[in-house]
């Protein structure tokens, strides 16, 4: 016979007490997936929309959080107590507040990853030099190890950890897994294994969370990998897709899962999208954002099907986009007016979802005390961000930048069709 679980945070003498006299309340876990800059906006943007819509749950107050690269930031700041809505005026809207994260951290380059690189070539290139002149090797087998010059990551991600620990450090908050009141697991992958690392768990919970979210988002190609006790870690989601293995294990009756990338299904449907005749005309990005979203969804269907083989028991819903929206699919996540349009399309297509899928969520969310605003649900007038008042608009010559490139994007998208 399976023993009774032991909820977190309880002393041994109020383990000890007659079951009867413990109140009952289901135990919850919310695994978020990864998706760069995009995924973030998509998650917060549908986070907002299941805290308004569902009653009976506190998105503060789950009992373990799982997230992955993007969706580890997301957790991370759950998990701290920030709500769904802080983390929006934090991430989405700008607001020149102390706890603003700013975007444009993720694109500062990686110089002291391409300058230690570059001092590498003098050495490098006198060996293959030797071995092709001297030694007698072949061109390319004696000119191989040049390739330890190019840089493991364009984009620098040290100020993210330092602007997410500045952030965790202020009063209320924790910036060490030990000290929160949940159980928060991020997960990375170390690089010289392909194993996933688990920061959080027993063993990896000294770990600063800034570092484990740093290390957890750094996608390979992309950022640097990031060194941690002499071993160095690369994007969660190289192993997995959610990780929700590690909520699973423990228990949980009910499992939210949040998934922002999807394969983009380019056939029209009249009312959800434009009329994609083919991804090809968008050239190699369109074809390789395709290919990787589908590689990282086939296997979390996959994942899916396992879990709900391997945990009868625990009621799982996985919250993802419409596979036929174009405005996720081809947004600039790095513009800050088409964020915000992001993050509303988001809650507003999520509240579109939840009423699309009520018959059968209902039921299943009600054996936990959770059920679905109606008022919030059908509220027409109801939205995530408001507009801009022409007081608290940008500087001109801001809005000016924004808008030259958005342009830019436009004819950049437009050229494979005119080709």
């Amino acid at each position: 016979m399976t023993p009774p679980r032991k909820a977190p945070g309880r002393s041994a003498a109020q383990a000890a007490r007659p079951h009867a006299s413990q109140p009952t309340r289901p135990r919850t876990a919310l695994a978020l997936a990864g998706g760069g800059p995009l995924g973030a906006i998509y998650e917060i943007g549908a986070l907002c929309a299941l805290d308004d819509c569902l009653q009976g749950i506190d998105f503060n107050g789950f009992d373990h959080y799982v997230g992955v690269s993007a969706g580890g930031f997301i957790a991370a700041g759950l998990a701290n107590g920030l709500t769904p809505h802080q983390l929006c005026h934090a991430f989405i809207e700008d607001r020149p507040t102390e706890e603003s994260f700013d975007p444009s951290l993720l694109l500062k380059p990686a110089w002291a990853e391409m300058g230690g690189r570059l001092r590498r070539l003098p050495g490098l290139l006198g060996e293959a030099l030797w071995a092709w002149g001297v030694q007698g090797r072949s061109l390319t087998n004696a000119f191989e190890p040049l390739g330890a010059v190019l840089p493991t990551g364009v984009l620098d991600n040290e100020d993210i950890h330092r602007q997410i620990e500045h952030l965790f450090n202020k009063p209320g908050r924790s910036n060490d897994f030990r000290q929160l009141r949940a159980r928060l697991t991020l997960v990375a992958t170390q690089l010289d294994t392909g194993e996933a690392a688990p920061f959080g768990r027993p063993g990896w919970d000294h770990v600063p969370i800034s570092r484990a979210i740093q290390a957890s988002a750094a996608l390979p190609g992309l950022f640097p990998p990031v060194n941690i006790e002499g071993k160095h870690y690369v994007d969660g989601a190289l192993k997995k897709t959610l990780h929700a293995t590690v909520a699973l294990d423990e228990g949980v009756d009910l499992l939210l899962c949040l998934n922002p990338l999807v394969p983009f299904h380019a056939a029209p449907q009249e009312g959800r999208s434009r009329r994609i005749p083919s991804l090809v005309e968008g050239g190699l990005p369109t074809v390789m954002s395709q290919t990787f979203r589908s590689m990282i969804h086939s296997r979390l269907a996959l994942g899916m099907k396992h879990y709900e083989r391997a945990y009868p028991h625990t009621d799982i819903v996985l919250i993802e986009p419409d596979q036929r929206d174009a405005e996720l699919f081809f947004a600039n996540t790095f513009s800050y007016r088409q964020r915000r349009e992001l993050a509303e399309h988001a809650y507003q297509q999520t509240r579109q979802m939840l009423r699309e899928r009520q018959a059968e969520l209902a039921p299943r969310l009600l054996r936990h005390g959770v059920t679905l605003d109606p008022v919030a649900l059908n509220d027409t007038g109801r939205h995530l961000i408001p507009a801009l008042p022409a007081a608290t608009s940008p500087p001109r010559a801001v809005d000016q930048l924004h808008a030259t490139l958005d342009r830019l994007q436009q004819h950049l998208q437009t050229l494979p069709r005119r080709a």
